[in-house]
């Protein structure tokens, strides 16, 4: 299948410099960014003392790219972003995505104070001020990434990814180098993906390697988004309307209600307390999602002693869970700290 190509007039261009509540951990949250970069979507460049990550991304009135630089000064980081966009009336919507994808809204002082408090999470508070919570500019992009990457490595799933954008995705001709595709849409994909029917081989060349099942949820919960059965705006962020190839213009924190988001996705095969926490982190921002069994969180508490080293994995989550709940209501970047540490 040859995916299409989205129509553009001239690109509008349009520079902002992007006030940030300080401190800041600009070298954390771009490289969780550039670690998850898919080819042809994102592009990051972490080396010299610019820290750089660009993309593609779907608007209200057509597709744009932003670029984003953060830059060191006195102590600080500054954050500015250029943008290409379809119509000069999809700036606010941008500034709007690229202040919930790099959290520049949170309260980092508060959050450190309060995390600071656990004597085994104050080092790591202190080596790393300002931690954020990468969120997100497309709700339905999220999900999928999140369906792709449960069981596997980042790496494997970014390899996954690609493959699935090149084949599902549109063209997208930007001016930025690298950037020529838009992540594809619910519908995309549900074109593009062939569900494996249950006992049959595998075909080696399909678009999506993953094992069958895996394959048949995510084409399940595609086709949900795009006829609208699943509504991901309904808990809020950034996400594309029904099926259609264009975004919704939706506010991030329009109706900030995690648990509900959780619920609908948990009672979706395919998708379980992990995935649905991770969405509800990224989707929504919530500053108190705890990702159950994640075992790069076992690894970063058991390296920095918040459980003991010798439990195994299963008492060891529980442990773990159990001693998340002292950092209530900001798990969400405890798991950050520990991640990082894990790292």
């Amino acid at each position: 299948m040859s995916p299409s190509t989205v129509p553009t007039r001239a690109p509008v261009s349009r520079g902002v410099d992007l006030p940030v509540q300080q401190p800041f951990d600009a070298p954390g949250v771009f490289g969780f960014l550039a670690a998850r970069a898919v080819a042809g979507v994102e592009h990051a460049d972490l080396t010299g003392d610019r820290l750089r990550y660009a993309r593609t991304l779907v608007l209200p009135h057509g597709p744009g790219t932003i670029d984003l630089v953060a830059s060191p000064a006195a102590g600080s980081w500054q954050v500015h972003v250029d943008l290409e966009l379809t119509s000069a009336a999809d700036l606010d919507p941008a500034v709007a995505r690229v202040r919930h994808l790099l959290d520049l809204d949170a309260d980092p002082v508060t959050v450190d104070t309060a995390l600071a408090a656990d004597p085994v999470l104050a080092p790591l508070v202190e080596r790393t001020r300002g931690i954020r919570v990468p969120g997100a500019v497309d709700a339905h992009e999220i999900l999928v990434r999140a369906m792709v990457g449960q069981q596997i490595s980042v790496a494997a799933a970014t390899t996954h990814l690609a493959r699935l954008t090149t084949e599902a995705g549109s063209r997208h001709a930007s001016q930025i180098p690298g950037l020529d595709r838009l992540f594809p849409t619910a519908a995309q994909i549900v074109r593009a993906v062939p569900a494996p029917v249950p006992g049959e081989p595998l075909d080696p060349d399909r678009p999506l390697r993953l094992p069958g099942q895996g394959v048949r949820s995510l084409v399940a919960t595609c086709g949900a988004l795009a006829d609208g059965s699943l509504d991901l705006a309904a808990g809020g962020g950034p996400a594309r309307a029904g099926g259609s190839e264009t975004a919704a213009a939706s506010d991030p924190a329009a109706s900030p209600d995690p648990g509900a988001l959780r619920a609908r996705l948990v009672e979706r095969r395919g998708i379980g307390p992990w995935t649905a926490s991770y969405v509800a982190m990224r989707v929504l921002g919530d500053p108190d999602a705890w990702l159950l069994g994640d075992v790069a969180l076992l690894a970063g508490a058991q390296a920095v002693g918040a459980i003991p080293r010798d439990l195994p994995r299963g008492p060891g989550h529980r442990a773990l869970a159990d001693r998340a709940a002292t950092w209530a209501p900001w798990r969400s970047y405890a798991a950050m700290h520990l991640w990082q540490a894990a790292a």
